[in-house]
C-alpha cells in the first residue's frame, strides 16, 4: 500500500471514500497523494462490493476561517523545485528535464497524474459511479481528479477555473479532450481560466447537480443508506420461480450485467439536487460573445480570438477577457490552442493524455515559460513574470510544434487500461 496522510482512503458501507487532507496547500496534489490513488483506485474498481466512490475536500466548516477546497491543483512548486537546476551526469550521461525520464520528478509526477486521471476516465459509471463534491476551490489538478468522473456536485462555494496558461503550462489532466468539446466554452476557459461558479457550471454542464453544503451531510446518510447491499439480479425468470417458491434466493449480479437503471447513486442526487438560476451566470450572459471569439471552428489562431475580441467595441466581456489572456504566456497560449484542436480530432481520452504528455515535458525544459510562471505566482510572488517570447508574434509556428515532438518509445506516456477508454463529461 503507498500511504499518505495527505490521502485519507476509507470505506464507508460500499462507499470507498477519498478524504484528501492537505489543507495547508488547499489540497493540492502531491506526488505522494497521486501515487496513492493510482494505488488504491484499481483495488476498489475490481471490489464487486463497492457501489460508489465518493471525493471529497475541505467543507466549509472544516475549513474555517480560510476558504473550503475540493482540490486547488497539483503541486506545481514542488515540481520547479526539481526542474530549476540542472542535473548531474550519471553513468557519463547528463539527465534532462522534460525528456519523460523515469526518477525525474517533471517526469513522473505527470506521467503518474496523467494515469489516475485515466483510471477516474475509465471507471465503470454503471456498477462504480464516482461522486465528486465541489464544495470549495477546484482547479488544474483537481479539476483531472473529478471531470472525468460521473457525478460532479457544485455548491455556493464552488470555484472552479483551469488557469494553467498563467504559469507558462497547459490546461492538462485531459482538459485537451473535454475543453475542446464544450462547444466555444472550453476554449474560452483554457485561454482565459476565468473562474466560475457554481450557476456557470450547471449552465454548461461541467457539473451534474448543486447541493448547497448545508445538505451535504444528509446526503451522505442517505447515499450510505441507498447502497446497501449487493447488486440484486431480477429477471422475469426469477421473478416467476419467486413466485412458485416460498424460499427462493437472491442472486448477485453479475459486474457486466449492471446496467444505468441498477445505479443507485442517480436518485439520491435527484432527491437532493436544488434547480438554479443560470440565466444570469457568467456564461449564459455572454454565450453570444464566447461563441463569436473562441469557436475552434471559426477561428484559427489565437490571435483571431483576440482580433475578434477587439472589434467589440465597448463590450465589458471584451475588455475583461483581452486583460484575462494578456496575462497569460504567450508560449501557452498557442500551444493550448493547438492542443485543442488536436485534441478535438481524437478518438479517446487515452489518446488525448498521451499528447498532453509530450507537451506538459516541452514546459519541463530549460528556458521554458513554466518556471518563469511558478517563480512570479509561487515562488518571488512578484505577480511579474517575464515571458519568453514575450509576444504572440514572436510565438512561431515552428516552436509550436515543437510540444507535440516524440519522446522516443521508452519514455512516451503508457496507460493502463483496466476498461474502455471513455470520459464521463
Amino acid at each position: 500500500m503507498v500511504a499518505t496522510p495527505l490521502l485519507l482512503p476509507s470505506r464507508t458501507g460500499n462507499i470507498g471514500v477519498l478524504q484528501l487532507n492537505n489543507p495547508k496547500k488547499l489540497n493540492a496534489l502531491t506526488l505522494a497523494m497521486v501515487r496513492s490513488l493510482n494505488n488504491i483506485l484499481p483495488q476498489w474498481q475490481s471490489d464487486p462490493s463497492l457501489k460508489a466512490t465518493l471525493v471529497l475536500g475541505q467543507s466549509a466548516q472544516d475549513a474555517q476561517p480560510k476558504r473550503p477546497a475540493f482540490c486547488a491543483g497539483g503541486d506545481v512548486k514542488s515540481v520547479y523545485e526539481n526542474g530549476i537546476f540542472p542535473l548531474e551526469e550519471e553513468d557519463g550521461r547528463r539527465r534532462r528535464h522534460g525528456w519523460g525520464e523515469v526518477g525525474l520528478e517533471t517526469a513522473d509526477f505527470f506521467r503518474e497524474e496523467y494515469q489516475m486521471n485515466y483510471s477516474v476516465a475509465t471507471q465503470s459509471s454503471t456498477r462504480l459511479p464516482q461522486i465528486s463534491i465541489w464544495d470549495g476551490i477546484v482547479m488544474g489538478g483537481g479539476v483531472g481528479l473529478s471531470i472525468h468522473g460521473k457525478y460532479r456536485v457544485a455548491t455556493q462555494n464552488t470555484l472552479f477555473a483551469k488557469p494553467e496558461t498563467a504559469i507558462g503550462l497547459i490546461p492538462d489532466v485531459g482538459g485537451m479532450y473535454w475543453m475542446s468539446r464544450l462547444s466555444s466554452i472550453g476554449p474560452y476557459l483554457a485561454l482565459t481560466g476565468h473562474r466560475l461558479h457554481a450557476n456557470d457550471l450547471l449552465y454548461s454542464g461541467i457539473a451534474t447537480h448543486y447541493i448547497p453544503s448545508e445538505k451535504l451531510p444528509s446526503f451522505y446518510s442517505a447515499l450510505q443508506e441507498a447502497t446497501k447491499g449487493p447488486y440484486i439480479y431480477d429477471s422475469d425468470e426469477e421473478e416467476e420461480e419467486e413466485e412458485n417458491s416460498n424460499d427462493a434466493v437472491e442472486q448477485q449480479k453479475d459486474p457486466a450485467e449492471i446496467k444505468e437503471e441498477d445505479d443507485c447513486v442517480k436518485n439520491v442526487l435527484s432527491e437532493f439536487h436544488e434547480p438554479i438560476d443560470t440565466t444570469e451566470s457568467h456564461l449564459c450572459i455572454n454565450a453570444e460573445a464566447i461563441e463569436a471569439a473562441f469557436s475552434l471552428d471559426h477561428q484559427t489562431t489565437v490571435e483571431d480570438v483576440i482580433q475578434t475580441l477587439q472589434t467589440m467595441n465597448g463590450s465589458e466581456f471584451a475588455s475583461s477577457t483581452l486583460e484575462e489572456i494578456s496575462n497569460s504566456s504567450p508560449t501557452s497560449l498557442k500551444v493550448t490552442w493547438e492542443g485543442l484542436k488536436r485534441g478535438r480530432e481524437l478518438p479517446d481520452i487515452g489518446s488525448v493524455l498521451k499528447m498532453e504528455y509530450r507537451m506538459s515535458q516541452a514546459f519541463m525544459r530549460e528556458g521554458s515559460d513554466f518556471y518563469e510562471g511558478i517563480r512570479a505566482k509561487l515562488v518571488d510572488k512578484d505577480g511579474a513574470p517575464k515571458w519568453n517570447p514575450s509576444i504572440l508574434e514572436e510565438v512561431t509556428d515552428d516552436m509550436v510544434q515543437s510540444y507535440f515532438q516524440p519522446l522516443g518509445d521508452e519514455h512516451e506516456l503508457k496507460l493502463q487500461q483496466t476498461n474502455p477508454p471513455s470520459s464521463k463529461l
